[in-house]
């Protein structure tokens, strides 16, 4: 297709609500051929301090100050003009124009949102006019050197506490990985798990209501009790063989640590720990459970902590994997650091938190050269977009996140994931 086709026309944004029926950012990308292109940006509320910049309105009046109607703006009256003309598919000239016109370290100016939303669209006009699926187009545009496609491991979120649950338990999030062969089955795994888990919630007296993200949010006596439940859900569908599942959970530490006392409050569990009394609890649930996921164990500054669990583990003999997700907020810095520290070996990938497709990829580049395994991942406020479901595919991604099996916007992901194995299986 001549370049000439392929010129963005139109760039135009507006206010929609997300999961949680906040403001979120839409853009539409419109080539001079006619063919569009659409993305919506997500948000989180567990989010880390060295986040880019999600710009929201302030005006207390409206949405209660979270309208997004400045980004809306940023987009439709700075953004736009500028790009008109630029071909689309030169991703990486568009994302580093949009870099360059905000001119500050935590895309303040304009917005992460506005400028992810511009950035994500782009890359789906471009993959449209070339009529290619969209993790195609990613590998293709970036010159991902994999040369054959899989698809990740869904660390699947199906017991919620923390921010994303009214604190029904301290920890986050815990999470099923089901690891059958292909991921249909994985996902049917995932799901039979999940309606057994309503039954065994029932059965102990807790109720069925879900958190942000799906999961089932009951009020636990303590933090290990989400263990006991989901080893008898497991059991209750039949997938208690081993090599079926794995568990993992995020404990989004930042979100409980107290930075004048040092001390990590865990309210369900009624304690007050430092850091290696924290570690021992994990090392504790890693030799009970098969638990190898740990996601954020440490506050996102507390960079000393989580050197030391790396050793401790490490001499334990315990293989689990560290990830770090308000430690590097998708942020090649803060990255480069964790490596040259070994404060992790894997790495949680958002793409609002750092604001472009591109520099997304860079992070990903960097992690995969040092051996870090890479988990794409969604935000509790999501949108029916299935962007990370084609970008975990394109980087050859070990794990995505994307939620439990309910509400729409995250069983959209797992739909996406399911089309597109089934579409490479047939073009064998």
């Amino acid at each position: 297709m001549r370049d000439t086709k392929l010129k963005i026309k139109d760039v135009n944004a507006w206010e929609i609500l997300d999961s949680r029926g906040n403001p979120t950012v839409r853009v539409c990308v419109v080539l001079d051929n006619g063919v569009e292109g659409i993305a919506s940006v997500p948000s989180g509320a567990s989010t880390g301090m060295h986040e880019a910049l999600e710009l929201r309105d302030g005006d207390r009046k409206r949405y209660d100050g979270k309208g997004v109607l400045k980004a809306v703006a940023n987009v439709n009256k700075i953004i736009a003009p500028l790009l008109y003309g630029f071909i689309v598919t030169k991703q990486k000239e568009i994302d580093e124009t949009m870099v360059k016109l905000d001119g500050t370290e935590n895309k303040s100016r304009l917005g992460a949102n506005a400028i992810l939303g511009v950035s994500l669209a782009c890359a789906h006009a471009a993959a449209n006019a070339l009529r290619r699926p969209l993790y195609k187009y990613i590998r293709a545009t970036y010159n991902l050197q994999a040369t054959t496609y899989k698809l990740p491991y869904p660390t699947m979120n199906v017991l919620n506490g923390g921010r994303h649950a009214d604190w029904a338990a301290d920890i986050q999030e815990f999470m099923i990985i089901p690891l059958q062969k292909k991921f249909s089955e994985r996902v049917r795994c995932g799901a039979e798990i999940f309606h057994a888990l309503h039954d065994v919630l029932k059965k102990h007296g807790y109720p069925v209501s879900v958190g942000d993200e799906g999961g089932y949010a009951p009020r636990l006596k303590n933090n290990e009790e989400a263990f006991k439940l989901l080893a008898e859900a497991v059991d209750k569908a039949g997938y208690n063989t081993p090599g079926a599942l794995k568990l993992g959970i995020d404990a989004a530490a930042s979100e409980f640590f107290n930075k004048k006392t040092r001390k990590y409050e865990m309210n369900v569990d009624k304690k007050n720990l430092d850091a290696r009394q924290l570690g021992g609890l994990y090392l504790k649930w890693a030799r009970r459970y098969p638990l190898i996921s740990i996601e954020d164990p440490f506050a996102e500054d507390d960079w000393d902590s989580w050197v030391e669990f790396i050793k401790t583990l490490k001499h334990e003999n315990i293989k689990t994997l560290i990830v770090g997700d308000d430690l590097f907020v998708t942020n090649v810095k803060r990255l480069q650091k964790g490596i040259q520290l070994k404060a992790a070996n894997a790495i949680l990938i958002k793409l609002n938190q750092i604001g472009t497709l591109s520099e997304t990829i860079d992070t990903i580049a960097l992690a995969q050269k040092h051996g870090y395994k890479i988990s794409v991942s969604h935000r509790s406020g999501e949108t029916m977009d299935t962007t990370i479901a084609d970008l975990a595919v394109a980087v050859n991604a070990d794990y995505i996140k994307t939620g439990s099996l309910s509400r729409s916007e995250r069983v959209e992901k797992y739909n996406r994931l399911m089309e597109i194995e089934d579409e490479l299986i047939n073009s064998k």
